[in-house]
């Protein structure tokens, strides 16, 4: 765990690794418990955000996580903080290189929405990170209070380049250029830079007045900056912003990014539920397994490994599961699954994994940044249709390949497809079988190392084949 840890009672005081940045305060884990600490230097702006009505407002709405006071000597520290916050604990974190096209632009309008509903209030919001944003289901949440400051008259945004580098410019990215943000925004954990994007755009791009204002001009104020250009700095220095041009750029950005949508693009396994639909009898004894499963299981949180559109993980919230978390590395489909969640109102959040390549430790000592395994642990995982992806379409052995998906939960439903399936045929279609160990026999004998076969039953004239596992303990 990370630095500072304490002891309190029984339970351990553990300060989480990307709150360390904030001298406003720090995020503590005591068990199940989440806790902000407000520093002196802060006390005064949270006291006057909190007596604004603002955090108990947007609670109430849904827009933030609900906050409530407690004694300061939770913490155990030598010198107790000005105050002690309680926050809900949300079953899931995911980062922004997680989200689809659709969640990251619902997560750029929350963050819109509350700072114009805090300007209204004499409060504005001293950073714009994307990191301040998660999801409950579908529905994003801001989760730093102390991110809300009493806002003075005439004040530059102050936060403006890095709402555009994690939100704006990811967006633009796919928008105009149809290219995915997130292996970028993983590898640079705070956004996209703006001089790297103003590179990219097109001379037809930069006739938009938007994309001039927030892509072109901001690119060229932090050449200045680098360049030591005093002039230019000092015009920026000396300019004023009043509430209503504030409120004003604040809506524009809003109304600009609301009609943002990815370019029309079909991606391999984009259409795969119509493409490789199964008869009905075929369909509804696929669908009746994973019901009985998750009805026996009644997981608070199942990950569906290879979500694809969503249409388990809805099959799964149905029969009992509380949470579900979906993966995949399909981006269509994930924008497919995030407009099913989010028109039912499903507690279903539905992120990109390349399952050969997941989420790292990152950020400073790579700890700012948890990996995919760190962040939770699933009560039961569903796999439909995903391992001949990682055992032929990666190479990956089948035998590595089943002891991570048994090693993700202690119980679970994996099928297995064989080599006869016209999926598996098609990635075979240009490259030499090579896979002498994907077979029935070597699956069957991987899993029971590991767990026992709960029960099983055959799909699709014995191509397909699904077992649910219990882990050994």
């Amino acid at each position: 765990m990370q630095a500072q840890d304490q002891v309190q009672g029984r339970e351990t005081v553990q300060r989480e690794g990307a709150s360390f940045r904030d001298p406003s305060g720090h995020v503590y884990l005591l068990g199940d418990r989440v806790l902000r600490s407000v520093s002196r230097a802060a006390a005064a702006d949270y006291e006057f955000v909190r007596d604004s009505g603002l955090l108990d407002d947007l609670a109430r709405e849904g827009q933030a996580v609900a906050t409530k006071e407690v004694a300061p000597a939770l913490l155990g520290a030598a010198e107790p903080p000005a105050y002690l916050l309680e926050h809900p604990k949300l079953a899931y974190i995911s980062y922004p290189y997680e989200w689809s096209f659709s969640a990251l632009k619902a997560a750029a309008l929350l963050q819109l929405d509350i700072h114009l509903k805090a300007l209204e209030r004499g409060v504005t919001l001293s950073d714009a990170s994307a990191y301040n944003i998660q999801f409950i289901g579908s529905r994003p949440v801001f989760i730093d209070v102390l991110s809300f400051v009493r806002y003075e008259e005439g004040a530059f945004w102050s936060a403006h380049r890095q709402f555009c580098e994690q939100y704006l410019n990811p967006l633009l990215l796919t928008a105009r250029r149809g290219v995915a943000f997130n292996a970028w925004f993983r590898g640079s954990l705070e956004g996209i830079p703006t001089e790297d994007l103003n590179r990219l755009l097109s001379w037809r791009d930069k006739l938009s007045w938007n994309v001039f204002t927030h892509v072109c001009l901001q690119a060229k104020l932090q050449s200045a900056a680098q360049a030591s250009k005093k002039d230019d700095l000092e015009v920026v220095k000396k300019g004023r912003l009043s509430k209503a041009a504030f409120r004003n750029m604040l809506t524009a950005l809003r109304q600009w990014i609301a009609g943002m949508t990815p370019p029309g693009r079909s991606t391999t396994w984009g259409d795969y539920a119509d493409k490789n639909s199964y008869s009905d009898n075929e369909g509804a004894a696929k669908r009746r397994f994973v019901a009985d499963f998750v009805d026996d299981v009644r997981p608070q949180l199942l990950w569906d490994i290879g979500c694809n559109s969503g249409d388990y993980s809805a099959l799964a919230i149905e029969s009992g599961a509380r949470q579900v978390v979906g993966f995949d590395f399909d981006l269509m489909a994930l924008d497919a699954a995030f407009a099913r969640a989010t028109a039912k109102d499903l507690p279903y959040l539905p992120l990109y994994l390349d399952a050969a390549n997941p989420s790292p430790g990152q950020g400073w000592r790579g700890l700012e940044r948890k990996s995919l395994g760190q962040r939770a642990k699933a009560d039961a995982i569903v796999a439909l249709a995903f391992i001949h992806h990682m055992a032929i379409g990666r190479n990956i052995p089948l035998d590595d390949v089943i002891d991570w998906l048994i090693g993700l939960a202690p119980q679970g439903v994996i099928e297995f497809v064989e080599k006869s399936d016209p999926t598996t045929q098609q990635m075979l279609q240009f490259r030499a079988d090579i896979f002498d160990g994907y077979n029935l026999t070597a699956f069957r004998e991987a899993v029971t190392r590991r767990a026992e076969i709960v029960a099983e039953a055959v799909v699709t004239d014995d191509r397909r084949r699904l077992i649910w596992y219990r882990r050994k303990a």
